[in-house]
Order: C-alpha cells, then sequence, then structure tokens
C-alpha cells in the first residue's frame, strides 16, 4: 500500500515537472545547524545545483536552515509549498509529524524527498544511507576488534531522531550477536563534540573498566579527548569521526578507531534524483526498499587504519572541518530510473 502510495506521489511530481518552465525552484530544509556536517551537507547541496547548470538545466535551491523543532521545520515545508517550489528536499526531524503536510505538498504536484534520516509517509521519497546499516557496519567492527567480548557504552546523538533511532536499533542488533559483549550504559550527547567529551569522562569515572566505545560522527572527537586525557588511548577500542582534523589526529596518535561514512554528499545526491524525475524521468520498478517501501539507499563507506592514509590524501587541501563525503552523481543516479 505504502509503495502504490509512493509510485503516485512520484507520478505526479513527474508530470508537473515536464510541465514547469526551464528553471526548475528546489526547496532544502535543514533543522539543526549545531554541526558543521549540516554546512557541508548545505554547501554540497548547492553546489551540486550549480553544476546542473552545464548539462543545461537551471536549478534555483532556496534554503531554510536553522535550528528549529519539528512544527519550525513545518513551517519550513508550507513556506515552499507557498512559494510553488518544484520539489522539496529535506533532512527532518521526525519520521512522522510531516505526513500531513507532505500531503499537501502532493496536492501542489511538488516532488518531496528526505534525505539522511527516514520517513514513513507515503507522499515523500528517501535517499540517502541506511542508518541502522550504517550503525551496523561500525558495531561489527568494534565487536570483533574486541574480539566478541568485553564491557562497551555507547554514546548517541539526540533522542527520537529518527537517524539516531535507526542507528541505535542497528548497534543493538550486531551487539545481540556477541553474547560476552556487555553494554554497561547508553547516554546521549546530541551529536556535539562539547558534550559528548564531557559524557566520556563521566562514563569513565563511573565504568573504569571499559574496554569499547561505539560513538556516533559528531561526538567521536569528543569522546576520544576523553579517552586520551584518561590515559586510556592504548587500552579502549572506539568508533571515530570522518572530519579531516580527527583523522589527522587519529593518524598521528595510531588510534584503534574505525568509522562509518555518512557522507555530507546525501542532500546533493537527493538533489541529482530530484532533478532528474522532475524533468520527467520513470523510476525503475524494484528501486525502492526499506521499511516504508519508499527508500533509495546509496552506498556507505568505511574509514580504518587500512585506508585511512588514502581518505587523508583526500582532504588534503581541506580545513580541519571538512568531512570525507559521496555523492550520486547525476550519470550514476540514471541507474535509478528507466
Amino acid at each position: 500500500m505504502i509503495r502504490t502510495m509512493v509510485c503516485a506521489a512520484v507520478a505526479s511530481a513527474l508530470m508537473a515537472g515536464a510541465a514547469h518552465a526551464e528553471t526548475l525552484r528546489i526547496g532544502l530544509s535543514n533543522s539543526f545547524v549545531g554541526s558543521e556536517w549540516r554546512t557541508q551537507m548545505i554547501e554540497e547541496a548547492q553546489a551540486a545545483a550549480a553544476a546542473w547548470k552545464d548539462k543545461g538545466v537551471d536549478v534555483e535551491v532556496v534554503v531554510q536552515s536553522g535550528d528549529v523543532d519539528v512544527q519550525g521545520q513545518i513551517g519550513h515545508i508550507r513556506n515552499f509549498i507557498n512559494q510553488g517550489v518544484d520539489a522539496i528536499i529535506i533532512n527532518p526531524g521526525s519520521p512522522t509529524a510531516f505526513s500531513p503536510v507532505f500531503a499537501q505538498a502532493k496536492a501542489r504536484d511538488i516532488l518531496v524527498v528526505a534525505t539522511d534520516a527516514e520517513v514513513a509517509s507515503g507522499d515523500a521519497i528517501y535517499v540517502g544511507i541506511d542508518q541502522k546499516a550504517w550503525a551496523e557496519q561500525s558495531a561489527r567492527w568494534l565487536a570483533e576488534t574486541l574480539g566478541g567480548k568485553g564491557n562497551v557504552v555507547t554514546i548517541n546523538g539526540i533522542a527520537g531522531n529518527p537517524a539516531n533511532e535507526a542507528r541505535v536499533a542497528g548497534y543493538k542488533e550486531v551487539f545481540a550477536q556477541f553474547p560476552d559483549i556487555k553494554v554497561l550504559n547508553e547516554a546521549n550527547a546530541n551529536w556535539d563534540q562539547a558534550q559528548g567529551q564531557q559524557t566520556m569522562q563521566n562514563l569513565l569515572a563511573t565504568y573504569p573498566d571499559i574496554q569499547g566505545v561505539w560513538v556516533q560522527d559528531g561526538m567521536a572527537d569528543g569522546a576520544w579527548r576523553a579517552i586520551e586525557a584518561a590515559g586510556k588511548k592504548d587500552s579502549i577500542a572506539a568508533t571515530g569521526e570522518i572530519r579531516k582534523d580527527f583523522m589527522t589526529r587519529w593518524e598521528r596518535e595510531k588510534l584503534n578507531s574505525a568509522a562509518s561514512v555518512n557522507p555530507p554528499g546525501v542532500m546533493a545526491s537527493a538533489l541529482n534524483v530530484a532533478v532528474l524525475a522532475l524533468q520527467g524521468r520513470e523510476f525503475k520498478e524494484g528501486v525502492f526498499g526499506g521499511p516504508n517501501g519508499n527508500a533509495i539507499y546509496i552506498p556507505i563507506p568505511f574509514v580504518d587504519n587500512d585506508n585511512l592514509a588514502e581518505n587523508l590524501e583526500a582532504a588534503k587541501d581541506k580545513p580541519g572541518y571538512w568531512s570525507v563525503t559521496a555523492t550520486v552523481t547525476p550519470e550514476q543516479a540514471e541507474a535509478f530510473f528507466k
């Protein structure tokens, strides 16, 4: 049923896209500006839009970005609807709260694409990584690095955020496969490095016998600083960051770390898919998957000690906050269409 609704929503947007003028207007909605990852996400989407001009397609992006709650982000969507954009790309703060406003967008023949966090609505599609698989990949690395046994703590992002909840489900599923892995505590540090460092300090004080730390990006740098300050760099394995500054320290300090990559290019990937859809392209049968039947999953890179040097080489001319990234190009996005 959901898959049928998705197809109907896309078909409606495709017909509308064929009728639009040469300039495509796409709204970008972001509800959290507390991380440079989000800034890079917006910048890469803007660059992807500009690159379409070389292909003879004028793509104008309208950005609404700020620290807002779900109601504030619903306001973003309503503003885009009132502006008559052709498509909306949203990094959503809830998996379900946007369903009514997405239906309003569909009624106006506006294509809605979620990215970074999945949504349940059949009136939207999702283009991004499988956040659950993202967590499973790094959790399995940690469990295997520890030899399948040991005391572990986890540090998560914003409770209730759909990406965070999918990640929590992912590591729990993996750790359940290792009966000798004991999760001592699960904390939240809201994707904030300072909170990540303080949370790790508190965990180390409470649990002196920690062997492993599963911590999400946006907090892992802080967590590792606490680990190093406690003199436990060589006795703890922990997941890490894909930021240039952290990877530089990772190499220098020879940290026992690895990181799944949630590329900031996910919004650019979603934009490239949206532009092709608005040009009247039809999605292939079976392209949508995921729990809601509306997801197009893109690859999840992985950084470990085997490929750390090459990722640092790719980052050599970038600022310290730059994150390892990847984007589904327009040519690669063609694979999703007939």
